[in-house]
């Protein structure tokens, strides 16, 4: 894989989930001085719920306006929002309920609409108004993304043939693996944002991050190797024990 991405090292997973919520801080911060708000695309995953949970403690109220913030999904399973499988129910348990956010701030993933498809479609349709777009991609300041054990990230997993999309800005796909739908923001949209994370923490993860950042460039077999920052900044936020077979002179230590 080239080497346009920055690689920042976290003693474990406490300093991932850390790192990341400054990181939203700061976009944060910027996006507002420069454009007025704040729109980021959220992941699923334990490291992910950790970083919501901290944004929703005390030191960050004084740093996000949450009225000029805007929240979607960059990928959800086709459950109801209720379901304990659902992204949209665990990013409301560790920030929504605990947060001065609006419900017209909130965009999840319509999973109610009947079949998958039509709700992709709907959800561009929502990702289109609230950017104010009639064609074109929207760039997200704040893209947040996990790793898979299998090298899929969103839910774009291998040989999929959402990895070839670029009409769309959300589509769906039933994961034979999962045994079920998922929809998810496609690559146009994912390398669009101003500043994309992978957040990556666990030693299980190690062999598939030494795939997917040192080995051969097989996207098809490895789709996270296919996000590549088209106009801003891609970052890998990883702790030692995921990063340990990554090789000598690896990343920089970050500070968190």
């Amino acid at each position: 894989m080239a080497n346009d991405y920055e690689l920042r090292i976290c003693p474990g997973p406490e300093e991932v989930a850390s790192a990341a919520a400054e990181l939203f801080a700061v976009e944060h911060s910027q996006a507002i001085q420069e454009r007025g708000r704040f729109r980021v695309a959220l992941s699923g995953g334990s490291s992910p719920r950790r970083t919501y949970q901290l944004l929703a403690e005390t030191n960050y109220r004084p740093r996000i306006d949450w009225s000029k913030t805007d929240l979607f999904w960059g990928d959800e399973r086709y459950v109801p929002p209720e379901h304990r499988d659902s992204n949209y129910r665990m990013v409301r348990e560790a920030l929504l309920q605990h947060v001065p956010l609006g419900p017209e701030n909130v965009h999840r993933v319509p999973t109610e609409i009947d079949p998958p498809q039509a709700a992709a479609g709907a959800y561009e349709k929502e990702i289109r108004r609230t950017f104010g777009l009639a064609s074109g991609v929207p760039s997200f300041d704040l893209v947040f993304l996990g790793l898979g054990g299998n090298g899929h990230t969103a839910s774009l997993f291998p040989g999929s043939p959402l990895l070839h999309e670029t009409s769309h800005l959300v589509a769906a796909d039933f994961v034979a693996e999962a045994d079920s739908w998922r929809l998810t923001l496609t690559l146009p949209v994912l390398n669009q944002g101003r500043t994309i994370a992978f957040l990556v923490a666990g030693e299980e993860k190690a062999d598939i991050l030494r795939e997917v950042l040192r080995g051969p460039y097989t996207p098809e077999k490895l789709p996270a190797q296919l996000i590549r920052a088209q106009q801003g900044k891609l970052l890998w936020i990883v702790d030692r024990a995921a990063a340990s077979k990554l090789g000598p002179g690896i990343g920089r230590p970050s500070a968190a």
